[in-house]
């Protein structure tokens, strides 16, 4: 263990402190020097814990850092995860606030709703496509409550919920029985100029890989994802910075449009 029980709880207390006040704090790894994955998963679950017991609801799970184009900007090795929550959920076509984002990333992914509970140390594709009732688009911004970049790697991801900002799902719901969807395609549009585009494949070759790689990982920790949760699989694209006065549009050609804008 690299940090004290001790300093799990005050990285876990600064870290809700920092979401409600938005004042970002500095980085769990430049703050304490030993910080190891086990206190990053530790620490996001004290936050999870705390946010529970004030009133906050738990929507699901989501993993990131998927494909080689978003770990080759971090410096990760392998992927990162943490919990979603009822308040990071935002409707499609919604004006966000660039005052309530710290340094905010668009990313375009695919979500899995689940029917049945998913977890297990030997979780694997099928498990995950018998598990799952729909999968939809959606748009998540990845935002951070630290002030700045820490070490390498996702001990600061995964103790910040995998550096979830907020969520929009739209589109058309499709079953992973009527759909291949490795070829589910996706593009960025910002302010009407087209940024980036990919397909579901740049997902560990399969998102269904990614949520069966989750659902094996939180098991290590005593975690099982439940029936209605949402997932979100990990994005196609790197992540792209988003401004005030940014408008942006996610099209996922026959499974739908997302659209969201950004006001100061």
């Amino acid at each position: 263990m690299g940090m004290t029980a001790k300093q799990r709880k005050d990285a876990a207390a600064a870290l809700v402190k920092a979401e409600e006040t938005r004042e970002w704090m500095e980085p769990i790894t430049l703050t304490y020097d030993k910080a190891d994955i086990a206190d990053a998963y530790a620490i996001g679950q004290l936050v999870t814990d705390a946010k529970v017991k004030a009133g906050r609801v738990v929507k699901g799970h989501k993993v990131g850092l998927t494909s080689k184009a978003m770990r080759s900007t971090t410096g990760a090795t392998e992927p990162d995860y943490g919990t979603i929550f009822d308040n990071w959920f935002v409707d499609e076509g919604t004006k966000v606030s660039m005052s309530t984002m710290n340094r905010p990333m668009v990313e375009i992914e695919l979500v899995f709703v689940l029917k049945t509970n998913l977890g297990g140390p030997d979780v694997n594709a099928v498990d995950v496509i018998n598990a799952t009732d729909y999968v939809m688009p959606a748009i998540e911004v990845v935002d951070s409550r630290f002030n700045k970049r820490g070490k390498p790697g996702v001990v600061d991801s995964i103790a910040d919920a995998a550096s979830c900002g907020f969520i929009m799902v739209g589109g058309s719901p499709s079953k992973l029985t009527d759909i291949d969807v490795r070829h589910v395609a996706g593009a960025l549009y910002k302010n009407g100029e087209i940024e980036e585009s990919g397909t579901a494949a740049a997902v560990m070759g399969n998102p269904v890989n990614s949520v069966a790689w989750l659902a094996r990982k939180l098991h290590e920790f005593g975690v099982e994802m439940q029936a209605g949760h949402t997932v979100l699989s990990g994005s196609f694209i790197r992540a792209h910075p988003v401004e005030a006065g940014d408008t942006f549009v996610a099209d996922y050609g026959p499974y739908g449009q997302i659209s969201f804008g950004v006001t100061a």
